[in-house]
């Protein structure tokens, strides 16, 4: 999605166990501020290739703050010639603003409406038919293993390899490093129904590596859902506890192209704390509960 024009709400930055303002220090005004804040974010845009333009402000600015008062830095103008002459210190805002909190069929209950959605696409196909998913933010890759895991059930794994291509993306280079290698602590694999765990996971060292058959069927890259073109002809579509994240115009603008992205039989599934209140038009509920929905027929203009 080639998005130069996006616009965000701009929201007053909020203090942060008692730190002052950025620039209020040096006697800068509030409006200053937030005017070096979109300058930062124009920076990490446009010389760094991080668009955070059209996230919320409120929730951007703490993280940012965060980050600024570990190395003791009390404006976004003096972060933002910090971030050019430390190119290390991009990482490490970067794992602040997007907190990767994600696990292995996360919100258990939603995923029994997936599976029931998942049987009746591979029923309602014929042998051959192809299987397209995408897991847009998918951080380190459990949910988008959590989906192979439920299609290896259904159709087996030889017809996994053969049928599904599960695509898999965010814009956290290192997050993705870590999915492809599909390793993961005990922690991770936690709450993990001990059937699966057993069939799909094998004990090494401390570690639990994902079988091949199924790492081979996702395909992980960076993807930035602001700015590049979606993934299409999608079956189901999982963008879990990332659209929160945006202010209410963007929202709009990514919903738009992720129902663009679907079949007309294909379903997208949402997190918990994401409602589409605001775009029925777009989409209605296939299990509001599980935070599942179906594109409608013909969205209004």
């Amino acid at each position: 999605m080639v998005e130069s024009d996006t616009i965000a709400t701009r929201e007053e930055a909020p203090r942060v166990d008692g730190w002052s303002e950025p620039g209020c220090g040096l006697g800068s005004s509030l409006t200053s501020a937030d005017d070096e804040l979109e300058l930062l974010l124009d920076f990490l845009r446009d010389s760094r290739g991080v668009d955070f333009t059209g996230y919320k402000r409120a929730s951007l600015s703490r993280r940012i703050l965060r980050r600024m008062r570990a190395v003791g830095i009390d404006s976004y103008a003096a972060y933002t010639v910090y971030l050019e002459l430390h190119t290390d210190e991009l990482s490490r805002l970067f794992n602040t603003v997007l907190i990767n909190v994600t696990s292995f069929f996360r919100d258990a209950s939603a995923w029994g409406s997936v599976d029931k959605h998942l049987r009746a696409i591979v029923a309602s196909r014929g042998a051959d038919a192809p299987i397209r998913v995408w897991s847009a933010g998918c951080a380190s890759g459990e949910e988008a293993y959590s989906i192979a895991m439920l299609l290896a059930e259904i159709i087996g794994p030889d017809e996994l390899a053969r049928r599904v291509k599960i695509f898999a993306t965010d814009i956290d280079e290192d997050a993705l490093v870590q999915a492809r290698a599909g390793t993961y602590a005990a922690r991770s694999v936690e709450g993990m129904p001990p059937a699966l765990l057993a069939k799909y996971f094998t004990k090494s060292g401390s570690s639990f590596v994902l079988a091949k058959e199924l790492r081979r069927c996702v395909i992980f890259g960076r993807h930035d859902l602001v700015r590049d073109a979606p993934i299409s002809r999608l079956d189901l579509l999982s963008c879990r506890n990332t659209l929160m994240y945006f202010n209410a115009r963007t929202q709009a603008r990514i919903l738009e192209r992720l129902r663009f992205a679907l079949t007309e039989e294909g379903t997208l599934l949402l997190g918990r704390a994401e409602m589409l209140v605001s775009h029925t038009t777009l989409f209605t509920a296939v299990d509001l509960k599980a935070r599942l929905f179906k594109k409608t027929r013909k969205a209004r203009a």
